[in-house]
């Protein structure tokens, strides 16, 4: 992915200084932080502008600014109406309903819209891109809906409910997340709305932005939750008395993939020096056949983190590129494209739905192996205090599996869908938004799942003393004991699963391992 970011939250992302980063899209989306529009960008919007300004007093039609839109682009729209056209233009297209999506999406979307805005490829005017700006600055947030997009003349629903709030009309949420009217909330924060002039209702809702910034926030959480595999995975194998020969270099470099040596590599750190591995390695250890789920972690872990590369590669060049319809290029030509079409995003959130499905899935395997005595190695059944009275972690393996089943409808792409509409003229569309909104599930589904075998992991360990857990493993079994007790009877689960989510989604779990050994692949 691009550079990370190294400034505060606090600090503002500056915009029009070259493609955002995905740390500079969490901290602005996430954590609220402020934005400001560059002299460059500013200036490049400007020069964009003028060109737009030429052919809205041209007499010969140009589509977007003295036109219709999609299907009704024949009709040529004159000068004393094209303030209205650009206001129902953003009215009729504020057309979602359903849930109210996350302020963080929504966030997300603004900013790449903005992003996109900066580059100078648009012909919006300054002042409404700096109202744009102020409004993630002040905190306030449009109310956008579940439903409304096709990913196709980009997300077109959800950015026109921003859009609208720059007119001031449609609900809105404040800084502190109360609901409000935008005009409220603008006067409240000594911002006034624009009046929309020629082309900028399109500029405004045309891109990608929406399932942009939710696979950006996705491989952001992503790249914590792959390296907490590999930790619940060592903890599973040490914790089965499975053997970790399986993972040594040599063996792993017969299958050069990338992912699959950064796997294996966490696997080998975090076993090091484990009490427990080292009680069954001499040469009466016939474990040389361990169950797949456990002997094919770095296979399966690899796979997932080369597609998470691989998407990362295209957000990459989604990020860097300026998405709208038509377009104003260098030489101040206004050009229709087809850019807006989701599909490169749609496929990679897809992808991504597949490869986290099959994560959870394998981890759900090695948590069931845990309860299992006949497959556990001496541990009681269901690591249960008092086995029969108890009931251990028996139905938190019902959860993982609920879960996992769950995921597994969820990977059913969404991209290989279309459904005409505008008449046809719109006739072939991406579906990347609905993409989008799965893998968001989906990444919730497997932060839970691992959650499990993290916890799962853990208890065994304590069973399997005195055996020494190797240091690092014995540091997240410290962790977690700060808020779940160790073995003994049954207790009231559901916090205690809700605690380890915590600790896997806060990235806690990695943290403390890398504080213990170094730095994960």
């Amino acid at each position: 992915m691009t550079a990370t970011r190294t400034t505060s939250p606090a600090e503002p992302v500056l915009v029009g200084t070259g493609p955002l980063s995905v740390a500079d899209v969490v901290a602005v989306a996430r954590h609220g932080a402020p934005v400001q529009l560059t002299d460059e960008a500013v200036a490049a919007i400007g020069t964009s502008r003028a060109a737009v300004e030429r052919l809205a007093a041209a007499p010969t039609p140009a589509y977007g600014i003295s036109t219709g839109f999609g299907a009704l682009a024949t009709r040529h729209i004159e000068p004393t109406m094209r303030a209205q056209l650009q206001r129902s233009l953003v009215r009729s297209h504020a057309a979602g309903s359903g849930p109210e999506v996350e302020r963080e999406v929504t966030r997300a979307l603004m900013l790449l819209r903005l992003s996109t805005l900066a580059t100078g490829r648009t012909g919006i005017r300054p002042e409404t891109a700096r109202l744009l700006a102020d409004l993630l600055t002040r905190g306030i947030t449009p109310v956008v809906h579940e439903y409304g997009s096709l990913g196709c003349s980009g997300d077109l629903a959800p950015l026109s409910h921003c859009a609208l709030a720059l007119i001031g009309e449609g609900p809105v949420r404040r800084a502190d997340g109360s609901p409000t009217d935008a005009a409220t909330a603008l006067g409240e924060s000594g911002l006034r709305p624009v009046e929309l002039g020629p082309k900028e209702g399109l500029a405004l809702i045309n891109g990608t932005d929406g399932m942009l910034g939710m696979l950006v926030l996705a491989l952001h959480d992503l790249a914590t939750l792959v390296r907490t595999a590999d930790v619940a995975a060592a903890l599973s194998v040490e914790g089965q008395l499975a053997t970790d020969r399986v993972f040594a270099a040599d063996l792993q470099a017969l299958r050069p993939h990338p992912g699959q040596a950064a796997s294996a590599a966490n696997l080998r750190a975090i076993l090091a020096d484990s009490g427990v591995v080292a009680s069954h390695r001499g040469p009466d250890c016939n474990r040389v056949q361990d169950a797949y789920s456990l002997r094919c972690s770095p296979q399966v872990h690899g796979a997932v983190r080369d597609t998470v590369a691989h998407a990362a590669a295209v957000a990459d060049r989604e990020l860097a590129s300026a998405i709208d319809n038509p377009v104003v290029l260098p030489d101040g030509r206004v050009e229709s494209n087809g850019n807006f079409h989701g599909a490169p995003v749609g496929y990679v959130l897809d992808f991504l739905a597949i490869a986290v499905a099959d994560l959870a899935s394998i981890s759900e395997r090695r948590t069931d192996r845990f309860l299992d005595r006949t497959r556990s190695h001496g541990l009681p059944p269901f690591l249960a205090g008092d086995p029969g009275v108890d009931s251990g972690h028996m139905i938190a393996q019902y959860t993982q599996a609920g879960i996992v089943s769950e995921l597994k409808r969820l990977a059913v792409p969404a991209s290989v869908d279309s459904i005409p509409s505008s008449a046809m003229q719109e006739d072939h569309v991406s579906m990347g938004w609905a993409a989008a909104r799965k893998l968001r599930r989906a990444v919730d589904g497997l932060t839970r799942v691992l959650a499990v075998e993290v916890l799962t992991g853990v208890r065994a360990l304590d069973l399997r003393a005195p055996l020494e857990p190797s240091p690092a493993t014995a540091a997240v079994r410290a962790l977690v004991r700060e808020h779940v007790d160790g073995p003994g009877p049954d207790r009231h689960l559901a916090p205690e699963i809700e605690a380890a989510v915590t600790l896997v989604a806060s990235g806690d779990v990695v943290r403390t391992v890398e504080a213990t050994i170094g730095e994960l692949a």
